[in-house]
């Protein structure tokens, strides 16, 4: 495990994400279930903010003024325990018990059951609107405190995503920056197939944001793209950063199939041999 500390030097977060890869491929196929690809897509922008953007405090999870990050897209739990694990927010022994009875680390987050995490989340369609209230809150309180919200392609065919950029718009909620993982796929399909969502920029200019587009696994594109949120005062930001579903290994890339199954010990090592093997 590499201590954490936080820097803008893309080469050592580039390796962070790589080793974020491994732990959750490792813990996913220790519980013999949980959602690989989706997880892994998102890898490279979580890795980002937690080891260079966002300020928080492993040591005092309840710091006011932190910023705030938010899973919409619930189901990368193994995502953000990863980072939190790796972070210093708890043992990364417990990474084992995933999904097992008792466990602070349930398929879904849970804010009850572990620091860290600050809302529970799984419904999908809801942490924009919970972010939309943080922001708010935030900003009536005069803290500084920046609020990331997460969200997955398929997750924004709901239509409360919809409600909540409207109301974040009318707000100017310049405090807010939503992040679409654009993997182009959901658990029954391709996004285009099953409802599409494109052309997802225009629609979030349409609705009033800041809108970007970056290449999700590019380090320097994500912290350019996190550099120019935080410039934006009149309204919140969206990114839509374009992925590879099951980024990491050629097994998983851009398959459907591994939406929510975890790899076999076979899989597994065939994984982990790619990324050791890749810079």
């Amino acid at each position: 495990m590499t201590p954490f500390k936080q820097t803008r030097d893309t080469a050592f977060l580039r390796e962070r994400a790589k080793e974020v890869r491994i732990e959750i491929l490792k813990m996913l196929n220790l519980a013999g279930s949980g959602h690989t690809g989706g997880s892994l897509s998102a890898a490279d922008i979580v890795t980002a903010l937690y080891y260079c953007k966002m300020r928080h405090n492993p040591f005092n999870p309840d710091w006011q003024e932190r910023d705030r990050f938010i899973l919409s897209k619930g189901h990368a739990a193994p995502l953000l325990y990863v980072v939190l694990a790796l972070t210093g927010y708890f043992d990364m022994a417990v990474l084992s018990t995933l999904r097992k009875i008792g466990s602070p680390l349930q398929g879904h987050p849970s804010s009850k059951l572990l620091k860290g995490v600050e809302v529970s989340t799984g419904s999908l369609g809801q942490g924009l609107s919970i972010a939309n209230g943080l922001a708010m809150g935030l900003r009536i309180k005069g803290l500084s405190s920046r609020v990331y919200c997460l969200l997955g392609d398929g997750e924004i065919q709901e239509g409360q995503v919809w409600e909540a950029a409207m109301t974040a718009s009318h707000y100017r909620t310049a405090n807010l920056c939503a992040i679409v993982d654009n993997n182009g796929l959901q658990i029954d399909g391709r996004c285009a197939e099953v409802m599409k969502v494109d052309p997802i920029a225009e629609k979030w200019a349409a609705f009033g944001w800041n809108t970007l587009e970056i290449d999700g696994h590019n380090m320097d594109e994500i912290l350019s793209a996190f550099d120019r949120a935080e410039q934006i005062n009149d309204k919140p930001t969206v990114i839509v950063a374009k992925t590879t579903k099951g980024k990491g290994s050629s097994i998983f890339e851009d398959k459907v199939q591994y939406h929510g199954v975890a790899p076999t010990r076979d899989e597994l090592e065939f994984a982990l041999k790619e990324l050791q093997g890749n810079g």
